[in-house]
């Protein structure tokens, strides 16, 4: 990938039968602050517009010339044949190439079908453009076999379409020229892609700022067990305001406070009885 200043809008180029509005909503979503330009070009002049500058990328039909284009396809179409309501064709869901054997039908000179055979009988001249052969089809000159997207581009209330089941497919991919893969390029071929704003492929994103480390609160310290297995403290396991065991001031059978025994208020010695 070559590096290149970010221009201040990217240009898409997109050839009639695409729609590109589902993937121009997720760039402004992610890239507000470049404006995305959209080229309509006609599906002939496609890659010119790309070699000659004329936009970042493009959406067409292939084949491309790969020598200097790249190219990612994305879908292929069904090619279907134009009618008016009132043919004998509508009464069938499909169509084949021989089915149209007897008919004229129309060829266009921005056609983007490669046909090895062209199906039906040739028309007296070629109209210019799919819109003109559009026209000629209403007006009961001929048919016309095009991509799906392209029926129903030019609809008209009086036309009709029908698969034509053997026809060959018409292709859309996004291209852009070889040597301006730029950052922008990049970021619209993620988001053809179904990248996440979040993918490691494509562009490369800036490193997040790193997270200070929340410190956990340290456990309170665990209390040692006196020996023999007694709660440590002098009121442990105790009522507050209570002492357990002799009073200090008692005799070997005294006990503190009112309401004991004798003699538990006198000092010294006991008096010995005559």
């Amino acid at each position: 990938m070559t590096s290149s200043e970010a221009s201040p809008s990217f240009r898409l180029a997109y050839v009639p039968g695409v729609t590109p509005t589902k993937w121009v909503r997720i760039w402004n979503e992610r890239l507000p602050d470049v404006p995305l330009t959209l080229i309509p070009v006609s599906a002939a002049e496609a890659c010119a517009v790309l070699r000659d500058g004329g936009a970042d990328a493009g959406f067409l039909r292939l084949p491309v010339d790969r020598t200097d284009l790249a190219a990612i396809p994305l879908y292929t179409e069904t090619t279907v044949v134009v009618v008016p309501k009132d043919h004998l064709i509508t009464a069938f869901d499909e169509v084949t190439a021989e089915d149209l054997a007897d008919e004229i039908v129309l060829h266009p000179l921005d056609e983007t079908l490669e046909w090895e055979h062209r199906p039906g009988l040739p028309a007296l001249e070629r109209p210019a453009t799919t819109a003109d052969a559009i026209e000629l089809v209403a007006a009961g000159v001929g048919l016309l076999v095009v991509p799906q997207s392209l029926a129903r581009l030019h609809h008209r209330k009086d036309l009709t379409y029908r698969p034509v089941s053997d026809a060959p497919a018409s292709r859309v991919a996004l291209s852009w020229p070889q040597e301006e893969t730029t950052d922008l390029v990049e970021d619209f071929i993620g988001i053809v892609r179904g990248r996440t704003v979040n993918s490691t492929r494509g562009r490369s994103q800036a490193p997040a700022p790193a997270q200070p480390k929340v410190k956990r609160p340290e456990a309170p310290a665990t209390r040692r067990k006196p020996a023999g297995g007694k709660p440590g403290g002098k009121t442990a396991g105790k009522p507050v305001g209570k002492s357990g065991g002799k009073s200090p001031r008692s005799g070997s059978g005294g006990s503190g406070g009112s309401g004991g025994s004798k003699g538990s208020g006198r000092r010294g010695k006991p008096r010995r009885r005559s």
